[in-house]
């Protein structure tokens, strides 16, 4: 009988399956349940993004893409950079669209990390980050962020960390779990650490569109000299509400984009065809749609945290993003003991802070992509969970 102890690198059975899909799972599980676990928008793609998807299908334009993604996908893409945080890109070289930002996360880490390496990795962040440095033989390095900082990095943490080793930040803003952004005046104290080193930063900027207060998303690629030691990261899921057609991009210098492209041919060859078409729809034809959503997120995010800061669990207010991190250091119980005792006694499904590194102890994250209608019924549960508490 085979001995899969032997057969399965230990790497891979170290690591932990993810929090988030936990409660997710659990929900999927207990009747009736409510849940504001996942980071997935409410909203349907945008009708035009749809129709061009359907036109394509019945077209028969199903056939493979070049490798890197439909030229003119990637032009529009370039555009879209351009406008947005002023970085400029050629498609022809700097550019590959992926199958979401998972891919090209994936894909800048393998390019670069090699056993030996250290990563290094904010938290509470995105669950993904780390497992993807160990499985690339690296070493991920947490960096601890903290309400009283906003759950912003900062540079003096961030220069303590660095070692010889060091080969690459995360820089995951707008953040998951927390909800938290860098203005450009933080992230030029960021870049003034990294400038004249070989540390290479792979920025998430998949959350970039959803900003709010006014103040506009600031790339690090668009500082003096961080364009060139800077892979961006982004997608379609988030901001046009297409999760599930699985499509992102990444942009960066030309060398590091090269070796990412020969993973990218080897591993997936391109991304889905029909979702491409879409893609192009929904950067030309689609803005009216996104505000709308984005003043629909920013009503709620406001919903959120003022229903939890009324209930007494204190709520940072984010400016990005689409969670709030409350904390429930106040009840006494660790974030996965708040979060499994809430499903099963009030069916309202959150995310512990513990699934996004140890820093994110004593809070839950908290979705506010789901309708009013969903968030204030489950509010009301969670304060009376809260009440019960007290008793």
């Amino acid at each position: 009988m085979i001995d899969y102890e032997k057969v399965i690198p230990q790497k891979i059975r170290d690591i932990q399956p993810s929090g988030i899909r936990k409660f997710f799972d659990i929900a999927q599980q207990v009747e009736g349940v409510i849940s504001l676990s996942v980071g997935e928008p409410d909203f349907k793609t945008p009708w035009a993004a749809r129709k061009e998807a359907i036109n394509v299908l019945e077209k028969g334009r199903t056939a493979y893409t070049a490798n890197a993604g439909l030229i003119q996908l990637r032009k529009e893409i370039s555009l879209y950079l351009k406008n947005f945080i002023r970085t400029e890109y050629d498609p022809e070289g700097e550019i590959i669209v992926t199958v979401g930002g998972s891919e090209a996360l994936d894909l800048a880490m393998r390019a670069l990390v090699q056993p030996g390496d250290e990563v290094l990795v904010p938290e509470p962040s995105f669950v993904c980050y780390s497992p993807i440095v160990t499985v690339c033989g690296g070493t991920p390095v947490p960096i601890v962020m903290t309400e009283e900082d906003k759950f912003k990095l900062r540079a003096d943490s961030l220069k303590a960390a660095i070692t010889p080793r060091t080969k690459a930040l995360i820089l995951p803003f707008p953040n998951n779990p927390t909800g938290s952004i860098m203005r450009r005046e933080e992230l030029e104290k960021i870049a003034e650490v990294l400038r004249g080193t070989d540390i290479m930063v792979i920025s998430d900027e998949i959350y970039s569109e959803m900003t709010y207060g006014g103040e506009k998303h600031v790339s690090i690629a668009s500082l003096e000299g961080m364009q060139e030691r800077t892979i961006v990261v982004n997608g379609f899921s988030k901001t046009y509400a297409m999760t599930g057609w699985r499509l992102g991009y990444c942009a960066g210098p030309r060398p590091v984009i090269k070796q990412m492209l020969k993973l990218h041919q080897y591993c997936i060859m391109s991304s889905p065809t029909v979702s491409q078409y879409a893609a192009i729809t929904a950067l030309t034809k689609c803005r009216e749609d996104v505000d709308r959503m984005l003043e629909e997120y920013d009503m709620r995010r406001r919903l959120v945290v003022k229903g939890f800061n009324d209930m007494g669990l204190t709520c940072f207010e984010p400016e990005g993003a689409f969670y709030v991190f409350p904390c429930i250091k106040s009840t006494g119980m660790k974030s996965s003991e708040f979060c499994e005792k809430l499903i099963y006694s009030k069916k309202v499904a959150v995310v512990p802070g513990s699934a996004f590194g140890e820093s994110g102890e004593g809070y839950v994250r908290v979705s506010y992509a789901y309708s009013v209608h969903h968030i204030t019924t489950a509010l009301e549960r969670i304060r009376e969970f809260v009440e019960e508490l007290k008793k």
